[in-house]
């Protein structure tokens, strides 16, 4: 417990009365933190703190790249600024070594203030230092963190695409150099690489590697490629939302967790432009700034994740997960959350153009191509909808082509009422795209009228294509039973396929083989939702602990 002596020693609260500070020595926790240890994490709600012993970094985290940008020492105050205006931490706050600190939760302050005015003021002096100045939060707006590796490619080059994407969902800051400007070149130390050796990355500090594989990239910046381990509580397969909450859940609840990703966190949804309905968001939020969240949060609780990693088998009698590479791993319970794949239109073209102005989803890094363009996007679902109205503010048109006759049949109300108001955007009925055409680049598209057989070619620069997706199951073990189409079947759906061969029931989201669950669009589902999926994760955890706990009472009877 805080005592008011200790609450006197601080400066802003040096003024107080003996009874005041009594009362706030009630009020206030007693928090001791390890070093590393957050007292407050970027992002998280206002409180007052101040630092009673040791001492106390204020950290930036920017796509992945932490900066300490100041210090607080004891009798020193952070939190001033998140007091003042009422916003979430715009830093974090962690021990440089073994500290303790008071909290102050705002109701509690706003009561001290209103007894002893000059306190407030205090508080919104240092709130209005810290947002100004070369070393306030202006500064740090202004200074941006430095880029961990530097990328030369061509604008349209699928590669650089590739790797300028997977840097980005991997929380990796890095300058593109585009080799169809000469004037960024100058950046570059040393002769330019060959039109034939781009993309070539080169690491701040480190190596330039030419056409590297991401597996290659993934080594060089550290981002986790090896198992730590060769026994884990729970092998998460898949970095989607379902696949980070089963993480984030997994990790804060002490088990050893490992999730296992092909190429970069964010699943399908991390190439969504706007989520503008996900909980707690008012103003929306972009599929990749939603898994940057979900995977700051899994790494910072403890949880291993590999990326540009493929699992081979799954042993649904030993539940053993072998890698590529020849790694195993030992689960003592596996989560499927792999997700889907988007569906491809299968006419000519298409594959050659793929990146080069024809893609599947549409992440916030394709906006600079579009610019003052003419863009079409396939599809009638709320992805779609949601890609026309951000492209919107980019392109000098956006058209979407539905196959049907109405966007009401498969797309949410609100944002058919947005796509109706914009007046950029247009929706075409009853269309649909036959063929693509260009060289370097996509340059036109074939349309069909259905209705008529009519074709027409108009110009584009960006084909975003949203018909859905299939699972991408046909490497799970013939013991893990599926739908037709390929999807997972859990808890009741198993009971009901004859698979289940326990005396207990399947739990909900539990497969036909004990202590194998699956989560999120992989799984056999009527809801395909962001928020459907990262509450799964989530509950998917609570079920692997039942799980275990059946398992170690097994063992001792």
């Amino acid at each position: 417990m805080v005592t008011p002596e200790e609450i006197g020693r601080v400066p802003l609260f040096a003024e107080l009365d003996a009874a005041q500070r009594e009362q706030l020595s009630r009020l206030a926790a007693d928090i001791s933190l390890v070093a590393g240890e957050y007292a407050a994490p970027q992002g998280s709600e206002p409180a007052l703190f101040a630092v009673l012993e040791g001492r106390i970094e204020p950290v930036q985290l920017t796509e992945g790249v932490e900066r300490v940008v100041g210090r607080r020492d004891p009798g020193e105050i952070f939190g001033e600024v998140p007091i003042t205006l009422g916003t979430v931490f715009p830093v974090g706050f962690r021990a440089a070594v073994p500290s303790r600190v008071m909290r102050i939760e705002p109701r509690d302050y706003h009561a001290v203030a209103s007894g002893s005015p000059d306190v407030a003021k205090e508080v919104g002096r240092l709130a209005t230092h810290r947002m100004s100045g070369l070393r306030g939060l202006q500064g740090l707006a202004a200074d941006p963190p430095p880029p961990r590796a530097i990328v030369v490619g061509g604008r349209l080059d699928p590669a650089c695409s590739d790797l300028r994407r997977f840097l980005a969902r991997n929380q990796v800051t890095f300058d593109w150099l585009s080799s169809d400007t000469p004037a960024r070149m100058e950046r570059w130390d040393g002769p330019p690489p060959a039109e034939g050796d781009m993309p070539t990355v080169r690491v701040i500090g480190g190596k330039t590697v030419i056409r590297p594989t991401l597996r290659r990239v993934a080594e060089l910046l550290a981002l986790g490629t090896e198992p730590e381990h060769a026994d884990y509580d729970v092998v998460v397969v898949g970095a989607g939302p379902a696949g980070l909450a089963a993480a984030v859940y997994g990790a804060s609840e002490g088990l050893r967790t490992i999730v296992v990703e092909r190429e970069a966190p964010g699943g399908q949804a991390g190439t969504s432009s706007r989520i503008d309905n996900y909980l707690g968001f008012a103003a929306g939020v972009s599929g990749d700034e939603l898994a940057s969240r979900a995977l700051q949060q899994a790494r910072r609780l403890g949880a291993e994740i590999l990326v540009t990693r493929s699992i081979l088998r799954i042993d649904p009698d030993t539940r053993q997960v072998h890698l590529d590479g020849g790694d195993v791993l030992r689960a003592r319970t596996i989560i499927l959350a792999c997700g889907v794949a988007w569906r491809q239109l299968p006419h000519d073209g298409f594959e050659r153009l793929a990146g080069r102005g024809v893609f599947y989803g549409a992440s916030r890094s394709e906006a600079a191509s579009t610019h003052g363009e003419d863009v079409h996007i396939v599809g009638a679902g709320n992805s779609a909808g949601q890609a026309a109205l951000f492209f919107s503010t980019h392109a000098r048109s956006v058209t979407i082509l539905c196959r049907g006759d109405t966007l009401a049949k498969s797309m949410s109300q609100y944002l058919v009422d947005r796509v109706e108001a914009r007046e950029n955007v247009e929706v075409r009925f009853g269309a649909e795209v036959v063929g693509v055409h260009g060289e370097a680049s996509l340059e036109t598209i074939d349309v069909r009228d259905r209705a008529s057989g009519e074709v027409e070619r108009l110009g584009s620069v960006g084909l975003f294509i949203f018909i859905g997706a299939d699972a991408q199951t046909g490497w799970l073990p013939e013991e893990i039973a599926l739908d037709a189409r390929g999807f997972v079947l859990t808890g009741a759906d198993v009971g009901a396929s004859n698979r289940w061969a326990l005396d207990r029931d399947p739990y909900l989201l539990e497969t036909s083989v004990p202590g194998v669950f699956a989560c999120g669009d992989v799984r056999f589902s009527p809801v395909k939702r962001v928020a459907a999926a990262v509450g799964e994760g989530s509950m998917a955890i609570a079920f692997v602990h039942q799980y275990l706990r059946e398992a170690v009472s097994a063992e001792r009877s």
